[in-house]
């Protein structure tokens, strides 16, 4: 249960790491406010994992791998299963419909991106940083 601990452990601003990705863990509503204002500087990432689900663990693995260090991103993963209420609020907000496994991109308060599933691999996050 180590990775799973250090994964989608219970402190907020507890960053985590998976394939050199700097994950920090979204498990509550005010951090969702905190990350839209973040993105008028800076661009949001916003993976939606379903830590029960083959697919979504496969492509948070081929996601992190292709991690390049000179992103200019926060990275935020948002573990379905336990916080279902912030999934729902991200749909409601940004009129993003739920997708499991999700990726958005958000820029300037808005999500300028969005994909799922095995897309979510192929993807240059350069594109939209």
């Amino acid at each position: 249960m180590g990775f799973f601990d250090n994964l989608f452990g219970s402190k907020s601003e507890e960053e985590t790491s998976n394939g050199g990705v700097p994950w920090v863990s979204l498990i509550s509503s005010s951090q969702l406010d905190d990350l839209v204002e973040q993105s008028k500087s800076k661009a949001q990432v916003v993976f939606k994992h379903s830590t029960t689900c083959g697919i979504s663990g496969m492509v948070l693995r081929m996601f992190s791998s292709s991690y390049a260090a000179e992103e200019n991103a926060d990275f935020h993963l948002l573990d379905l299963h336990a916080h279902r209420d912030i999934s729902n609020a991200i749909t409601s907000r940004f009129g993003v419909m739920h997708q499991s496994p999700q990726l958005l991109i958000i820029k300037e308060g808005k999500v300028v991106f969005h994909t799922s599933h095995g897309a979510i691999a192929d993807i240059n996050l350069q594109d939209y940083l």
